[in-house]
């Protein structure tokens, strides 16, 4: 009996993603080619319920301010603050507004209601501080780590004074100037006070880690975890201020490395609690190596997918979306050469439009007709007319485990 592409489609389903891999994975990234689109996110948020449900998952990590994240995470598992608050303030990039994100939040905390902390489902941002037109001051993360140390250690352990350490940090104005990106002279990241306060972060993070069980002992494994979090955050500003403030021809792809790496550093801190679902942009968990040009000039990086996946092996799985049509930008019916104009040709399957694949069957199925009819067999990447969405390039097909197809992204979708 002959498999046609249309057999290798299957609903999106948590027990048949997972039946698809080897393993569970600690680590599952469900990528998105662009941001904003809430039909995409409907998808994430039903797998992730399913995902909680049947296969054990707790933590779900998205492409969000780390340090804003923790008042959703507190709003989730204790009911800390209100509703429009938390999306109003824990998340970054405009993300707050999804609708989308605002049914995940309320999802969770119900969920976690009367249930014991090992049995709550926790939330994360995975980004840094780090908005496109620049980069959070370090104060919040040095200090919160200070006031956390302070409170387990003596005084004469620490590396400067509370004063001290408010002194170096200046006005936060200072840090967050938005003409830093294109300028380097406006970043304050090579002054004086900024290299000695590298070495105080430095010292904070390794003083943290000599002092575990005292930290966990007068806090909370919790707690313990948050001050990691508030350290990797601190020292991941530090470098990103000073490679802003580089005047290389490697500046941006520096600073583009230096995100994706506080990315990974997340992520692998995450998955040593447990399995975690991770959504992010394609382009932050693909196994490849990131590219994009600014202005003539190419400019690549590992991604935070591909730093996990050489720490996690076979614990980190990489599910990437591909996307039919987002007309209201633009996007109308892919080219059917493209991989998104061969799944959109598809019938839908019970009006089912969010349906995945094996991606490498679907990269075998390819090769197979490129040796039998060539010129059918051919797949070309697609060209986006609008620069906010990402087509997948069927290059990757190989180092994708699975592929999400959405058919149509929908304005306004609820």
């Amino acid at each position: 009996m002959t498999t046609t592409l249309d057999d290798l489609l299957h609903p999106v389903d948590a027990a048949a993603l997972v039946d698809l891999l080897p393993a569970r994975p600690r680590l599952l990234a469900l990528g998105e080619p662009t941001h904003g689109e809430d039909t995409l996110l409907h998808v994430r948020n039903h797998l992730f319920r399913q995902l909680v449900e049947q296969q054990g998952y707790r933590t779900i990590a998205i492409e969000s301010d780390c340090l804003r994240g923790l008042l959703v995470d507190d709003h989730v598992t204790t009911g800390r603050g209100t509703l429009d608050d938390v999306m109003a303030h824990g998340f970054s990039h405009g993300f707050g507004a999804s609708p989308a994100n605002r049914q995940l939040v309320a999802w969770m905390r119900a969920h976690n209601e009367g249930r014991p902390a090992d049995e709550q489902v926790r939330f994360a941002g995975v980004d840094g501080p780090l908005e496109i037109t620049g980069a959070a001051s370090p104060r919040e993360a040095l200090t919160a780590l200070d006031e956390h140390l302070a409170a387990v250690v003596d005084a004469d352990l620490l590396p400067v004074t509370a004063e001290t350490l408010d002194h170096l940090l200046g006005a936060d104005e200072r840090w967050t100037d938005p003409a830093a990106m294109r300028d380097p002279s406006r970043s304050v990241g090579r002054t004086p006070e900024a290299d000695r306060l590298r070495l105080v972060a430095d010292d904070l993070v390794a003083l943290l880690d000599e002092q575990t069980p005292a930290s966990i002992a007068a806090t909370s494994r919790d707690a313990w975890h948050r001050a990691r979090l508030h350290g990797r955050t601190a020292a991941g500003l530090l470098l990103y201020h000073h490679a802003m403030a580089g005047t290389s021809p490697g500046r941006m792809a520096r600073m583009l490395g230096l995100r994706d790496r506080m990315m990974a550093a997340n992520l692998l801190a995450l998955a040593e609690r447990g399995p975690v679902l991770t959504f992010a942009h394609n382009a932050h968990l693909q196994r490849e190596q990131s590219s994009m040009r600014l202005g003539e000039h190419p400019v690549a990086w590992w991604s935070a997918g591909a730093l996990v996946a050489a720490h996690l092996g076979g614990d980190y799985a990489f599910l990437a979306t591909a996307l039919g049509t987002i007309r209201h930008r633009g996007v109308d019916d892919p080219p059917p050469d493209t991989v998104e104009g061969l799944l959109a040709a598809l019938p839908p399957d019970h009006g089912q439009d969010h349906r995945f694949l094996e991606a490498r069957l679907l990269e075998a199925r390819l090769v197979d007709a490129r040796r039998l009819a060539p010129r059918v067999g051919d797949v070309t990447p697609r060209v986006s007319p609008w620069f906010g969405y990402a087509p997948l390039d069927p290059a990757h097909l190989e180092s994708i485990d699975g592929l999400v197809f959405v058919r149509d992204a929908v304005a306004g979708s609820t």
